[in-house]
């Protein structure tokens, strides 16, 4: 039995991203020139988990590489970060992939192969893990995988992303009743409750989530609770890639959160983490890889 305790606990996924700078996305049997190519770690855990260990938070990941170079690969950079890796378990399968196309506007436009995140199902020492975590973060995993995990959790953060967030409020409702921070972007409200993100925020709060963070990339971020809504503006920098900036956005709040600073400085420290993260190419704090083309 695992009885290694946490400060905090990552479910999610861990992916290569290929990261294509491009002057405009192509059309059908349209040809772009890639103006620069990087690869990078990455993937919601390995991009949440990096950023926040930065901060001096003890915490453990839990996910699937292959068994292949790039499995390796998180494995070794993982390790000298202080993160505990017991629950980063290889597959016979290969590594999570995205292929991320980022115009000169920072939009993006994305292609997954889920590869070993595929593979993922709970297990005893998982669950063992997460009991023996202060708080569990449940980031861009499948809903079934998230049910089962936010079971065992102690204290309970969730960042659906937007394909978890659009199988709808009645899939996910046992989640969200367990969750103490919801984190979306304005899109993700309104396709989980089919609603307006300002009315859906408000409905999510009637299932008994205390606290719900919706982000709205340069604008800034509203926190929602009983007492009312809060804003806090974004830095205003120029952002070269958005990719993994919702990781960076929790992470930097929920270190705030675990400190038991003001829901204020949370939501400012989140903007801020995310303003650093957008201003360079990829979504981890580390994670470049050497042979970069």
């Amino acid at each position: 039995m695992n009885k290694t305790q946490v400060d905090l606990a990552c479910l999610g996924t861990c992916n290569i991203d290929f990261i294509s700078q491009v002057p405009l996305f192509a059309s059908s049997e349209e040809e772009v020139n890639v103006k620069k190519l990087h690869i990078m770690m990455g993937g919601s855990a390995f991009n949440f988990t990096t950023r926040i260990s930065s901060f001096g938070i003890k915490t453990g990941i839990l996910a699937r590489v292959g068994k292949d170079y790039f499995g390796k690969l998180f494995l070794s950079k993982l390790k000298p970060l202080k993160i505990d890796i017991s629950r980063l378990l290889v597959m016979d399968d290969n590594t999570g992939m995205a292929f991320i196309a980022v115009n000169d506007l920072a939009e993006k436009s994305i292609y997954s192969s889920s590869g070993a995140n595929a593979s993922f199902k709970l297990e005893k020492g998982d669950i063992e893990f997460i009991n023996n975590s202060k708080m569990l973060h449940l980031t861009g995993m499948y809903w079934e995988v998230a049910d089962e995990a936010s079971k065992h959790a102690e204290k309970l953060s969730f960042n659906p992303g937007p394909v978890m967030s659009s199988l709808g409020i009645n899939k996910l409702r046992n989640t969200l009743r367990r969750t103490e921070i919801l984190f979306l972007n304005q899109k993700e409200v309104s396709l989980l409750t089919g609603m307006n993100w300002e009315e859906g925020s408000l409905s999510l709060l009637d299932l008994g989530i205390p606290m719900v963070v919706v982000t709205n990339g340069a604008e800034g971020a509203t926190l929602f609770t009983e007492e009312g809504a809060m804003f806090s503006p974004a830095k205003k920098v120029r952002a070269v890639d958005t990719t993994g900036a919702g990781d960076n956005f929790a992470a930097g709040f929920i270190k705030f959160y675990i400190e038991g600073k003001r829901h204020e400085d949370c939501l400012k420290h989140a903007n801020h983490i995310a303003s650093i993260c957008v201003q360079k190419i990829g979504g981890s704090f580390t994670g470049k890889l050497d042979f970069n083309p």
